[in-house]
């Protein structure tokens, strides 16, 4: 099951955590203060709308703020909706991974209302698929260039058996000639806005070409046309677009990994900066974001992580935002702030909840398709409590704050690389000793306990010898390959018993006629 072995070594590292007392997951720190309500001051009631990007998330933090006696309401319409609801004060904020300058009518000086952009969880855009190889069996194996994927999602690549995809498959594997099926969110979207600001980075002269046939905008781009791609699937939100890859073959979409969870689509490994291969685990997402940058009102500038050499970087990374009033500050981060929430109690449930997202509200991230925040920005989420009306502000430590970036010593999961491809059609048996190894798959794309008859180049078997699994027939042994003579028949071996009887029934008559002559030999 994808990510298993990430999942477990979370979950080991925080049973040795529980039981030994030693370091793995961050041990239970003391809270960090909460903002405390005056005398006067009850919190309220919360409503917020936007991204579906972050919604696991979201629902993973609502329903921790619910057993704290927060009351949180998100609505998932899309980062571009919820941008516009907080900005004609519908809703007290706002989720997004676009920011207001995308909306073209929209920037930041023209919102009336005061806001901060603060970083609320790292995440990235997977590729998601649903292809069966030339046998017909499930593709678990694919893997796709940045460029493969900026093609693909502008139209330039049409088929699945194109020969970009067959090179990004080592040249040894041809998909059938399939048309692939592009889905795609059919309303405005953050994600949108994250991806095909990778896309204009990865294949720049083809994304202006692109833009000017289809009459978009030259700025981020958040809503797609009908007919950017000759086949395409209108979706409306992250989990519609999930659902209908799984149940759709020769389908392909971009997605919050998150949703992988909830979907029986596959997602793709992409090739980043250093050559490698990787999925969006959380240390991948971690791995990227280094090199990524803010800009002085925190949101965020992705360029460098889409190129980023690390051998481990998911390329396609990127943070999400949670949109919020404040008061005036003198830093630039504060720069949009126009002053508090009416409400005090209002400001009191949203302090109280942004508190929690920075530092408990991390423990679960890795487990759910996100990474954990670092220190830096689970401060910087500390910061945006302290400009929304003054509060003291909180200095984040491992002492009191549960996320567990904040124990040097926490391993983030993630790291795999994908399994060996299968050999070609037509190649069976080569080279390997006999022995059988377990039907038990592991690792990333392999299902436990299912009977794999496509072959595995440098697999290796429970004796540590390699070689390729036999094609076809359900066969999971290991077994020399015996040559083929082209140039002539062959006979057909003979087994050794038959030799053993041909040979006794030829001795029978020179024994006999030993013991005969023995016999009337005179004494």
């Amino acid at each position: 099951m994808r990510r298993r072995r990430a999942l477990l070594a979370l979950v080991a590292a925080g049973l040795v955590a529980a039981v030994t007392g030693s370091p793995g997951v961050a041990a239970t720190p003391a809270a960090p203060a909460a903002p405390a309500a005056p005398a006067q001051v009850q919190p309220a009631a919360i409503n917020g709308a936007g991204s579906t990007y972050v919604q696991l998330a979201m629902d993973q933090w609502i329903g921790e703020a619910t057993s704290l006696g927060l009351n949180v309401n998100y609505s998932p319409q899309g980062s571009p909706q919820g941008l516009r609801l907080f900005a004609q004060r519908t809703i007290d904020f706002a989720g997004t991974e676009a920011e207001f300058a995308s909306l073209g009518d929209l920037n930041d000086a023209s919102v009336t209302r005061g806001f901060q952009y603060i970083p609320d969880v790292a995440g990235a855009v997977a590729i998601f698929y649903n292809v069966d190889d030339q046998a017909g069996r499930p593709v678990d194996y694919l893997r796709l260039s940045r460029s493969t994927v900026a093609k693909i999602f502008m139209g330039y690549i049409t088929h699945w058996d194109d020969p970009a995809i067959t090179n990004d498959l080592g040249g040894q594997i041809t998909l059938p000639h399939e048309p692939i099926k592009v889905v795609y969110r059919s309303s405005p979207s953050g994600t949108t806005a994250l991806f095909y600001d990778f896309i204009q980075n990865t294949e720049p002269a083809l994304y202006d070409d692109w833009v000017a046939r289809n009459g978009l905008p030259r700025g981020r781009i958040i809503e797609l046309p009908p007919t950017f791609a000759p086949l395409v699937d209108p979706r409306g939100g992250s989990y519609e677009v999930a659902a209908a890859i799984g149940a759709n073959k020769w389908s392909i979409g971009y997605d919050e990994f998150g949703y992988s969870n909830v979907t029986t689509a596959e997602v793709a490994w992409i090739q980043n900066e250093a050559g490698r291969w990787v999925k969006p685990f959380a240390a991948n997402i971690t791995a990227a974001l280094e090199l990524a940058q803010l800009r002085p009102n925190l949101s965020q500038e992705l360029s460098q992580v889409y190129t980023n050499p690390n051998p481990g970087a998911y390329p396609i990374s990127a943070y999400s935002y949670i949109v919020a009033q404040c008061a005036p500050a003198s830093d630039a981060a504060g720069a949009q702030c126009r002053g508090d929430y009416v409400n005090a109690g209002v400001s009191l449930t949203l302090k109280q909840f942004l508190m929690h997202i920075a530092c408990d509200g991390q423990k679960e991230m890795a487990n759910i398709g996100f990474s954990p925040l670092p220190p830096q920005l689970s401060q910087y989420v500390a910061d945006a409590v302290h400009r929304m009306s003054g509060e003291p502000l909180v200095t984040l430590t491992q002492q009191n704050c549960g996320n567990p970036r904040f124990d040097p010593n926490y391993l983030l999961p993630g790291g795999e690389q994908p399994p060996p491809l299968p050999d070609p059609p037509g190649v069976e048996n080569l080279g390997a000793a006999s022995s059988r190894r377990s039907t038990t798959a592991t690792g990333p794309g392999s299902t436990a306990g299912a009977t794999d008859t496509a072959a595995t180049l440098g697999a290796t078997d429970a004796a540590g010898r390699t070689g390729n699994r036999a094609v076809g027939g359900g066969s999971e042994d290991w077994r020399d390959a015996h040559p083929v003579a082209y140039d002539r028949p062959t006979t057909l071996p003979i087994g050794m018993l038959p030799w053993v009887a041909l040979v006794m029934i030829l001795a029978v008559p020179v024994v006999g006629g030993v013991v005969r002559n023995t016999v009337r030999r005179p004494p």
